[in-house]
């Protein structure tokens, strides 16, 4: 049994090939460890705001410093590291917006990679401090990344690697939707990337 944390950014709703993508992930995990549980975190329905000089005061205050005002900046970096620390298992859906992820999610990432919580310089390197963490890309895009002439645009996958394992998550797989906007691809996009999950 495991605990899964999904992550949704798309805002299309249903119709994300993302999303679809996602749940096709998930409805595997269920199957290879039966009784797991699903939290979903819907990025676009519950947005975590950009970071402002409150949220960033908030996060280098000490401990001792704590006010009102503190503990209204620092809920939503609170309540997004408190959900990742008790998954097993993450289920991150990206869609691929003006080539690379959409600012739902970057926000969310600006709430959870925290100096003294999923990090630390205290060794005089970071560390990450998140672990025994598995994480499941699920790219959707317009074009084709993963190969040919678009690679080198290939920006999403690489930035959510590195910024995972900064944070201490190195066990990251990819599965991709490609080519729902090429005539030649989109009939087929959703349906190979769904029979491309191996968990």
């Amino acid at each position: 049994m495991k605990k899964i944390l999904e992550i949704v950014s798309s805002a299309r709703g249903a119709a994300s090939n993302s999303t679809q993508l996602s749940s096709a992930i998930i409805e595997k995990l269920k199957t290879q460890y039966p009784g797991s549980t699903v939290t979903q975190r819907d990025l676009v329905k519950k947005k975590y705001p950009h970071l402002e000089e409150s949220h960033l005061t908030a996060f280098f205050a000490p401990p001792q410093n704590e006010s009102e005002a503190y503990k209204t900046a620092i809920q939503h970096s609170d309540e997004a590291i408190a959900e990742l620390e008790a998954a097993d298992i993450i289920v991150i859906g990206v869609p691929i917006y003006n080539f690379n992820i959409p600012s739902a999610l970057k926000a969310w990432i600006d709430h959870i990679v925290r100096a003294g919580r999923t990090f630390s310089y205290g060794a005089g390197h970071p560390e990450g401090l998140l672990k025994n963490k598995k994480v499941y890309l699920a790219i959707a895009s317009g074009g084709v990344f993963s190969e040919g002439p678009m690679k080198a645009m290939d920006y999403a996958e690489p930035y959510l690697k590195w910024i995972l394992g900064f944070i201490g998550v190195h066990d990251v797989t990819t599965f991709r939707v490609e080519g729902v906007s090429l005539p030649e691809l989109r009939e087929t996009a959703l349906q190979k990337g769904v029979e491309s999950v191996v968990v």
